[in-house]
């Protein structure tokens, strides 16, 4: 007598999150490939990296601004606090559909910073639009990102406790998780992001950048799933 063959649930169907989020943590490289190295000297998705910098305004320092990590600071903020809304309302339900509706609002964000970039010849209301638009969907992800709680991918866009954690307990430290291929994956993915990004600036401008983060974004809101 054939067997039925076991269908899945739903919210399983789909790139696994733990693909997901290491795609987004190429994304952040490519992110502040962009926004350091042709908005000012300021990051948009590490605000480790954005506060140093801001103290280095601070400071004095020639090639930095205070208004630009400001608002970059700012604008981070403001999405994260949308962020936890956005997790206080679909956290509770399906993982799929909460993290298809914020890599949807990701994609939307930075494509219209690519639009901008893209048409507008530079000045200061295109640099802050830029910061506010890529600080905004960094801070929104990063929110959902830290509430979903999949383990060694709690953050897309700092690697300084996944790196910490990779030696501390490595057989170089004190040998509780000799191996951790999803810190070591993390790593890579923000290195490849970087370099990725900060080729595309160089000889692609801003606004190709954005657009293929844009993209990739939007190709993750449809085909992710719930499962880790």
């Amino acid at each position: 007598m054939p067997t039925a063959t076991p269908t899945r649930e739903p919210g399983t169907r789909g790139v696994r999150l733990v693909f997901v989020l290491l795609a987004l943590t190429v994304l952040s490289g490519m992110i502040d490939a962009v926004s350091y190295l042709g908005l000012g000297h300021v990051f948009t998705a590490n605000m480790t990296g954005n506060v140093v910098v801001l103290g280095f305004a601070a400071a004095g320092a020639p090639g930095f601004s205070v208004p630009h990590s400001a608002a970059s600071l700012a604008a981070f903020l403001l999405g994260a606090a949308t962020g936890g809304r956005v997790a206080a309302r679909f956290g509770g339900g399906s993982r799929r559909r909460w993290m298809r509706a914020t890599l949807a609002a990701e994609a939307v964000l930075v494509a219209a910073a690519a639009v901008v970039a893209l048409t507008r010849t530079g000045g200061t209301a295109t640099t802050y639009t830029l910061i506010g638009l890529t600080a905004f969907a960094m801070g929104l992800r990063n929110a959902n990102v830290r509430k979903l709680g999949v383990p060694d991918l709690t953050a897309t866009t700092v690697l300084t406790t996944t790196l910490t954690g990779l030696v501390a307990e490595s057989h170089l430290g004190d040998a509780t998780r000799p191996r951790s291929p999803r810190r070591v994956a993390a790593v890579l993915a923000l290195i490849a992001g970087a370099v990725l990004g900060a080729w595309l600036v160089l000889h692609q401008g801003l606004g190709v950048p954005l657009l293929v983060a844009a993209a990739v974004s939007g190709v993750l809101a449809v085909v992710t799933s719930g499962r880790e």
